[in-house]
């Protein structure tokens, strides 16, 4: 069985991105942007509080989700839904970099690691 690790306010040094950047903040809500290449990923985590809305904006990701366990494929211009507690994992699931919007909100944002 997966334990949880202790939540985290900055995930940036729990994974590698090719790029990241914060497009807007304010106090419950955030818009990220991640690129990760075809051997990067999002390790298994989920959000306490925050919905993960998930945009695509070039390449392919593919997601897997557990409680209920499920698997998304997502490509340019798709949306996905996480809502809060539900863990997830977030991969490339193309042959070049992949490229996302992560709309994360309304509440306080923390990132809970699972191992």
């Amino acid at each position: 069985m997966e334990t949880s690790m202790q939540a985290v306010k900055d995930a940036s040094h729990l994974y590698e991105a090719e790029r990241r950047a914060i497009h807007a903040e304010r106090p419950g809500f955030r818009i990220s942007e991640i690129q990760i290449s075809p051997a990067q990923k999002v390790p298994w985590h989920y959000h306490s509080h925050v919905q993960d809305a998930f945009y695509v904006i070039a390449g392919e990701l593919r997601l897997f989700l557990r409680e209920p366990k499920e698997e998304v494929r997502l490509g340019p211009g798709d949306t996905y839904s996480v809502p809060p507690r539900r863990p997830h994992l977030v991969t490339n699931a193309g042959e070049g970099s992949a490229t996302f919007l992560v709309l994360q909100g309304i509440g306080e944002y923390d990132y809970v690691p699972l191992v």
